[in-house]
């Protein structure tokens, strides 16, 4: 019965997955569920980080784990996440081949027995990608959910040959055209664009992003149903049990949407959609306006915090 949810999908992707390892690294991708540290993580720049390595797998190895994967994401959030890993070898040749970038430097951990544990929790990631799905007994929780792209657009001619998260960007546009002048001047917090997302590698909220810029409840027809829809783009990269059940909560609330720096394309920008523990933030880093950021967040249920909760406190430990 378990399988028929996604909970069970998961548990049996992620034992299938730690069955197919050998022993080192199986070592390396097997973790207790109480390594608080290790568990609560997200690291999306260059840097080290546990688990193990696709490109130390075997090709069974590497397809357990792309099949655990394809799990939280839906079909096109799977298809951008393969093309960002894609893109380490183009980043790669534009960096002259100096760093060594490629696109198996990724990593999978598993916290906790899926085949025997009610709490568990599973990371895929590396450069530009950060996946962390909690499970308690038959209950998913979906986030930190990250994805960026450098380049962001790679182009001939004139027209994009790839650009992974373009609708991400072309929405929030649709959206300050669609408010006019008086939208704008509400929704434009600031001249210029941060350095990067502002939640960054935090694994916990300890400060309160303030909510700020056009508050959903003010806004028309159109720019709402155009909010509507910039959020269930972020919603929409999980799969349709997750993604219905995460919209659910978020209707329960207001929505504020900021947007910070330029409004014309081709420079630094950012935005950030907030609402009742929803957090959503893209940026575009480099001066070219060609180095793109992305999360989902729940400052509040982060790696499946409220729902452990809840779910220890119906009685089990």
């Amino acid at each position: 019965m378990r399988n028929t949810t996604l909970a069970g999908q998961m548990r049996t992707a992620a034992t299938a997955l730690l069955d197919a390892l050998p022993g080192p690294a199986r070592a390396l991708a097997a973790r207790p569920f109480d390594d608080e540290a290790g568990r609560r993580w997200i690291e999306y720049r260059p840097l080290p980080r546990p688990g193990a390595c696709l490109a130390d797998l075997d090709r069974t190895g590497r397809k357990a784990t792309h099949r655990l994967l394809a799990t939280a994401l839906s079909p096109h959030a799977y298809a951008q996440a393969a093309t960002v890993m894609a893109l380490e070898e183009v980043l790669d040749r534009r960096e002259d081949w100096r760093r060594g970038r490629h696109s198996d430097d990724y990593r999978i951990v598993v916290f906790g027995d899926p085949a025997r544990d009610d709490d568990w929790s599973w990371r895929f990631e590396g450069h530009h990608l950060s996946v962390t799905m909690t499970v308690a007994g038959d209950r998913v929780s979906p986030a930190p959910l990250f994805l960026g792209a450098n380049p962001a657009t790679v182009s001939y001619g004139g027209r994009p040959v790839s650009r992974p998260l373009g609708p991400e960007e072309d929405l929030a546009r649709a959206l300050l055209d669609a408010v006019g002048p008086d939208g704008r001047g509400a929704a434009v917090v600031a001249d210029e664009a941060p350095a990067d997302i502002r939640s960054g590698t935090r694994a916990r909220f300890d400060g309160r992003i303030e909510p700020v810029g056009l508050r959903a409840g003010g806004l028309g027809p159109t720019g709402r149903a155009l909010l509507d829809q910039l959020v269930a783009l972020y919603l929409d990269r999980l799969p349709p049990e997750l993604a219905g059940q995460e919209a659910a909560r978020v209707r329960r609330g207001d929505l504020y949407f900021a947007w910070e720096g330029p409004t014309r394309p081709g420079g630094r920008h950012y935005y950030r959609v907030q609402g009742e523990d929803l957090l959503i933030e893209y940026d575009n880093t480099s001066e070219d306006g060609n180095h793109a950021h992305t999360v989902l967040r729940r400052p509040r249920g982060d790696f499946g915090a409220d729902l452990l909760a809840e779910h220890r406190a119906s009685g089990h430990p």
